[in-house]
């Protein structure tokens, strides 16, 4: 972290974050920290001898100034460049123009939420597309490019066809918006009930083994 800080002037960082005099050093110094997981010599125990290894990161948007700044700095530091693939963003309930945050529970699903949350944070917080009235919907149709309950059910319904069905007649007018919410309401609770089973299986033991540093066997066998 050292070594990146001392390659990215003020101004450098000023330039790629937008920091302005006001903020405080902790957004200044934190660049470097996400830079460096991106080069194999922050991790020995699992890439010792192997510094030209190329990193893969997938991400959103919203930290490819991170990478880019790494980008730069990779070479002068005897590293190489990371490669980025930009996944798509996945909105909060209230729509694109914000984001999942913990101060605001309404704002995510949570995998401890039960079905009953689920679905009251789906019905009365998810962002729609759908028209102000069934009978505007029916007539007009919803906008799917900006309905959450769409955009969630495009990461979590797992059959292509019954989801284009649903873009089908949602965006025709034949679907309505509380159904599309129920429907969407469903998938998630289901996911969650599955998660939950999942866990219980899961003991403390495992985790620590889980997230001990160790070396993995294999892993370019």
């Amino acid at each position: 972290m050292v070594k990146v800080a001392r390659c990215v002037t003020y101004n450098k960082v000023v330039g790629i974050f937008g920091f302005s005099q006001e903020d405080h050093i902790g957004k200044i110094s934190f660049p470097p920290v996400q830079a460096v997981p991106s080069f194999p010599s922050s991790f020995p125990h699992l890439f010792s001898g192997m510094e030209q290894l190329c990193c893969l990161i997938p991400c959103a948007v919203d930290q490819d100034p991170y990478f880019r700044m790494t980008h730069d700095v990779a070479p002068r530091i005897g590293c190489q460049k990371p490669s980025l693939t930009e996944s798509r963003f996945f909105p909060a309930l209230q729509g694109e123009s914000t984001k999942m945050s913990a101060s605001d529970p309404n704002s995510a699903i949570y995998v401890r939420d039960n079905e009953e949350e689920i679905k009251k944070k789906v019905n009365k917080y998810a962002f729609s597309g759908g028209q102000d009235s069934a009978e505007l919907q029916r007539e007009l149709g919803a906008n799917l490019e900006v309905d959450v309950p769409i955009k969630y059910l495009n990461f979590f319904l797992e059959d292509d066809d019954d989801l284009e069905q649903i873009k089908k007649g949602y965006g025709d007018g034949s679907l309505l918006t509380g159904k599309v919410k129920n429907l969407l309401g469903d998938v998630l609770s289901e996911l969650v009930k599955r998660h939950e089973r999942a866990r219980a299986q899961v003991t403390e033991e495992m985790v620590d083994a889980f997230m001990a540093a160790r070396p993995l066997p294999n892993m370019f066998g």
